[in-house]
């Protein structure tokens, strides 16, 4: 895995809710223009189904929640809902295609979601498996149907003026890493910090990759795991690359299918930075 810059970690940016998988904050980041992200405004992580009273209670007293992005599909928001908090909005943004996918043989079986790590390493050698894998943020990116549930989540955010926001997928790393890193670049951040803060995932999910990785033999399968269960810099580096030779850059991306405008991006960076 590529070494993360020292002054951004897991450890750095954590949120302080322990029962919650990888969740942590924007708060803290730094620039290209020397501005600082606000603290407390922007988290991310995993799924709520499994979190505690008192992470409940700190989103609550704490961070005053106003808005619960969920980025999960219909399968996994049944499986496992998020518990509620008061005075947030749950508001239900599935980042990925289903019908699309399945159509095209690209959806992985609900089985898979029931407990991943075991299902992957039973499938990771898989020539199907490992394609899906290869093109899991390339299928997100240039989805049409994807890019509207990102234009309609940075479009809350532009007409949310109190409390904070929480992001979330299943292990807050994939489709809520590319909230984040929509967000960010919005907010002025230069490829080498959104890379950063998509690789900061790994920190909290390295063990299980690497008790993993002994059960697989080949670089492939290794690539699967990776992917799934960490994060895969190759591949998300080639899905920021081929929106910068579609697009010309990931701005320009933000203001064609995510269809933010300069007064959205002015307000988002109002708010969000200081």
């Amino acid at each position: 895995m590529p070494t993360l810059r020292r002054e951004y970690s897991f450890a750095t940016q954590e949120a302080g809710l322990p029962s919650i998988a990888n969740a942590r904050e924007l708060g803290g980041y730094v620039l290209p223009d020397g501005r600082r992200v606000r603290g407390g405004l922007l988290l991310r992580g995993g799924a709520l189904a499994g979190a505690s009273d008192e992470d409940i209670d700190l989103f609550r007293d704490k961070y005053r929640l106003v808005h619960n992005f969920d980025f999960r599909t219909e399968m996994e928001l049944k499986t496992a809902p998020d518990r509620e908090i008061e005075g947030a909005d749950h508001i239900w943004l599935p980042a990925i295609d289903e019908r699309t996918e399945a159509l095209a043989g690209r959806s992985l079986p609900d089985e898979a979601y029931r407990n991943l790590p075991v299902w992957l390493v039973e499938n990771s050698h898989n020539a199907l498996v490992q394609d899906v894998a290869h093109h899991l943020y390339l299928d997100m990116v240039f989805n049409e149907y994807t890019q509207l549930q990102y234009a309609a989540f940075l479009q809350t955010l532009v007409s949310t003026t109190d409390g904070a926001v929480y992001w979330h997928c299943s292990q807050g790393k994939d489709r809520t890493g590319l909230a984040s890193t929509f967000l960010l670049a919005a907010l002025g951040a230069d490829r080498e910090l959104i890379m950063q803060d998509y690789l900061i995932s790994y920190e909290f999910y390295k063990d299980l990759v690497e008790s993993l990785y002994k059960k697989v033999s080949t670089e492939e399968e290794r690539k699967v795991i990776l992917t799934f269960i960490g994060v895969n810099a190759e591949y998300y580096g080639e899905m920021l690359d081929l929106v910068d030779k579609r697009y010309g850059s990931l701005m320009a991306y933000l203001k064609g299918p995510l269809c933010l405008t300069d007064g959205d991006i002015g307000t988002l960076r109002s708010r969000y930075l200081e």
